[in-house]
């Protein structure tokens, strides 16, 4: 209970640390959120810390551990690892967008410096918003088993909208088995980089996904449930040059 000793002695305080998320409460006992836990300070875009990440040090569940959302920490608003990307390279030419806090300290530390996590949520639409606004070109990657597939293709969807061709969205599924954590430390930084830099157009992405679950093209039965089921994915990006691009191919 070093958290409590330390930052709770008074009543008001110990329900300051209850509204951060320092502390929880269950069946009218606090205790702390993080205990035993490797703990990681999430910052917001000017430094402040605004809440934190754990990863457990034993065989407890879950596994990782974000802050609840507080009145400072909006979980959907906010990217791990931008503030530092953005103080390392004044100009930003490419973000790659990755699932967890360790996969952006794993890529960093093999010279991957512009490297941003989503915590613990789904890409949101102010994610979207908040990485057009950093970066002319975004890499999503994600790891290569369903449940990436999944998260990749939720992502595609909500840039859908925000999607206009002037900035670049592109898109990386790992072998099965990888995430970037363990496949830049097998591979090495260049062959990580050299996979960022191949990766898969939105555009593509978006079709090669649609004909994943219609199999065959050979037929016109086939051709046609393509395009029954790119249509209205497709009718979500912006009226304009590139929607008529990726609607007549």
């Amino acid at each position: 209970d070093a958290v409590l000793a330390a930052l709770g002695p008074s009543a008001g305080e110990r329900a300051h640390l209850v509204a951060c998320g320092l502390l929880s409460e269950q069946d009218g006992r606090r205790y702390e959120l993080f205990s035993d836990r490797v703990v990681y300070p999430i910052v917001d875009r000017r430094g402040r810390v605004i809440g934190f990440g754990g990863r457990v040090l034993g065989d407890g569940q879950p596994k990782y551990l974000n802050s609840p959302e507080t009145p400072v920490f909006h979980k959907g608003r906010e990217l791990y690892g931008l503030y530092q990307t953005q103080k390392a390279r004044r100009t930003l030419e490419r973000l790659v967008v990755v699932e967890g806090y360790m996969d952006v300290i794993a890529l960093a530390q093999f010279g991957i410096d512009y490297a941003v996590a989503t915590l613990g949520t789904a890409t949101t639409p102010e994610h979207i918003q908040l990485l057009l606004r950093s970066a002319p070109e975004l890499v999503f990657c994600f790891d290569g088993d369903r449940a990436g597939r999944d998260a990749a293709w939720k992502a595609m969807e909500t840039a859908l909208p925000f999607v206009t061709g002037a900035q670049t969205l592109r898109f990386l599924l790992l072998p099965e088995g990888e995430d970037p954590d363990t496949l830049v430390r097998s591979a090495g930084a260049d062959a990580f980089a050299r996979l960022i830099a191949d990766a898969t157009p939105l555009s593509e992405f978006l079709f090669q996904q649609l004909q994943d679950r219609v199999g065959v093209l050979v037929s016109i039965a086939g051709r046609t449930r393509l395009a029954s089921l790119a249509e209205p994915v497709i009718q979500r990006m912006p009226v304009g040059i590139y929607r008529d691009m990726v609607e007549t191919r």
